[in-house]
């Protein structure tokens, strides 16, 4: 389920709302507001280039929502990160919730 969401999101959202749900699905697992991420390894996640994660990363991070240095991305406020994602990111949660991997 979450593999075919991901490939309708990628599609069908900008990188920004795509970057938010990644993220956001990062900050689930791993329980953590700090997560060791690169520009390179979230471009191969997202399917696009390292200076579009660059430029994506500067929005989210002139907004507020996330700051990131030296291979490290922090979510700043995970409320506004939700609400900048795309939709795809409550489907794929709430099938995690429902099965109760959340």
């Amino acid at each position: 389920m979450q593999t075919a969401q991901t490939a309708a999101c990628n599609r069908a959202h900008e990188l920004e709302s795509r970057m938010a749900r990644w993220l956001l699905m990062c900050h689930d697992r791993v329980q953590s507001d700090r997560m060791p991420l690169t520009h390179e390894l979230l471009a191969m996640m997202l399917g696009t280039t390292r200076s579009s994660v660059t430029i994506a990363a500067g929005i989210l991070n002139k907004a507020g929502l996330i700051a990131y240095a030296r291979g490290y991305m922090t979510i700043q406020d995970r409320e506004r990160l939700q609400q900048a994602a795309c939709e795809c990111y409550s489907t794929v949660y709430e099938e995690y919730r429902h099965l109760g991997l959340l």
